[in-house]
């Protein structure tokens, strides 16, 4: 494996994609804040469902310009920290680097795109539970496959690229699943049929996605928001297949308790991804004259709770 990785955001995702990559033989840098020293001194801790392992070496950067020229820059970053990448990105982006960005919600790939030195963006949704525990220490739970789609800017699919199947090989030595996507617009609506409904109503209710799907009767109210994803999936020319929402509903019974991302940053006082998770979904359906009542309503009781806290 020959090229070059960085890594920007190094939490459960960051974190656990990229100490997958580097146990498996690639380069890999990890710009860090707050974890620097440790990271420096102790490397990273993946504690797996799959087998733990610990990193004791590993490339850490606290500034963009103690990294290399990176092939790949992995944005593992919350959206709600993308304000931070216009400055970042073109100093880690080797010439005709790709940015890979491992992100929820839709949108984010536009803001992107706009920043000097930006070229390729390849796109990855993460099917994985994990959380950061500590610094530099991650708890991978269960799964962790990676459906990939290279961005266009007129929304229309891309198709298999070369820029996709070379970030594939990459991760082929590592195990994880890697799907390669012709519509990647298409994808970030499938992936919104679980994020919309169990990142809002883990927050909204204090609890985790097993105690959700125990209760019998939440069952309608998680199985009407994903009907509405999937209504305004097709309304914005991305037809969901049939049965997908009964595999998503059959994947959640069969995980472990979880607790999904959106409630660990509401637990730890951090912003919520309501933008590019609730906003921009409620915004494109309604340009294509598609309802979401439902999730307009927990787009609503989020936002009061996040404006609330402190008071």
């Amino acid at each position: 494996m020959s090229r070059r990785y960085a890594i920007v955001g190094c939490g459960a995702v960051g974190g656990y994609y990229g100490a997958c990559l580097q146990r498996a033989g690639a380069e890999v840098h990890y710009l860090l804040h707050r974890d620097y020293d440790h990271v420096r001194a102790h490397g990273l801790r993946i504690d797996s469902k799959f087998g733990n392992f610990v990193l004791p070496r590993v490339h850490a950067a606290q500034r963009p310009d103690q990294v290399p020229p990176c092939d790949v820059v992995l944005v593992g970053l919350k959206t709600t920290a993308n304000h931070v990448l216009p400055e970042i990105l073109p100093r880690l982006l080797a010439p005709g680097g790709v940015v890979l960005l491992l992100q929820n919600g839709l949108g984010e790939e536009d803001a992107l795109a706009r920043i000097p030195g930006v070229g390729t963006i390849v796109s990855g949704l993460c099917f994985l539970c994990a959380n950061k525990v500590g610094p530099g220490h991650v708890l991978h739970l269960d799964y962790g496959a990676i459906m990939l789609g290279e961005y266009r800017a007129d929304g229309r699919p891309a198709g298999v690229t070369p820029a996709m199947q070379a970030i594939a090989a990459d991760f082929k030595p590592t195990g994880i699943p890697i799907e390669l996507l012709e519509d990647l617009l298409g994808a970030r609506w499938k992936k919104l049929v679980w994020n919309i409904p169990f990142n809002g109503l883990s927050v909204l209710l204090n609890t985790d996605t097993r105690r959700l799907m125990d209760d019998p009767g939440l069952r309608p109210v998680i199985r009407g928001l994903m009907e509405e994803v999937v209504a305004a999936s097709a309304a914005t020319g991305h037809a969901v297949p049939a049965g997908f929402i009964d595999k998503m509903v059959a994947q959640t019974e069969a995980m472990a308790a979880y607790l999904p991302s959106m409630k660990l940053d509401y637990d730890a006082g951090r912003l919520l991804e309501l933008s590019s998770m609730y906003e921009a979904p409620l915004r494109q359906a309604s340009a294509a004259g598609a309802t979401m009542p439902l999730t307009e309503a927990l787009w609503r009781e989020l936002g009061f709770m996040e404006n609330s806290k402190g008071r």
